[in-house]
């Protein structure tokens, strides 16, 4: 089994900043990528940004330029700098890996972390 436990989650004033952080723990074999979604009140989940482990990225149009996704293949952890908040950020944050532990087969499996909120109000 898998845990993520995410950290960092927190109100900020627009304009402000906030770093997200994630650490998987288990019997991870081998990660394949970690990410970060965000579900705002009636909404759908969305992807915000990943990181693989031969070091692409994606972002969400919206936060390019502003956020930036680092992660630690080694420790299995993920961070997500978050600059240059809008309010339309505010949701909760939630830590994504798909990784392949030594019960799946080779095969990878997909874990969440509990979410973390971020609120971004004046």
């Amino acid at each position: 089994q898998v845990q993520l436990v995410e950290s960092g989650g927190g109100q900020v004033q627009p304009g402000g900043s906030l770093r997200l952080s994630c650490a998987a723990a288990g019997n991870i074999v081998r990660t394949f990528e970690m990410g970060w979604y965000r579900q705002a009140p009636g909404l759908q989940r969305e992807l915000v940004a990943r990181i693989r482990s031969d070091g692409s990225t994606y972002y969400l149009d919206s936060v390019k330029g502003r956020f930036a996704i680092a992660g630690d293949n080694a420790k299995n952890t993920v961070e997500l700098q978050m600059s240059s908040l809008k309010a339309e950020g505010t949701a909760v944050y939630y830590c994504d890996a798909e990784v392949v532990t030594t019960a799946s087969g080779g095969y990878e499996s997909d874990y969440w972390g509990r979410g973390t909120q971020v609120t971004v109000s004046s």
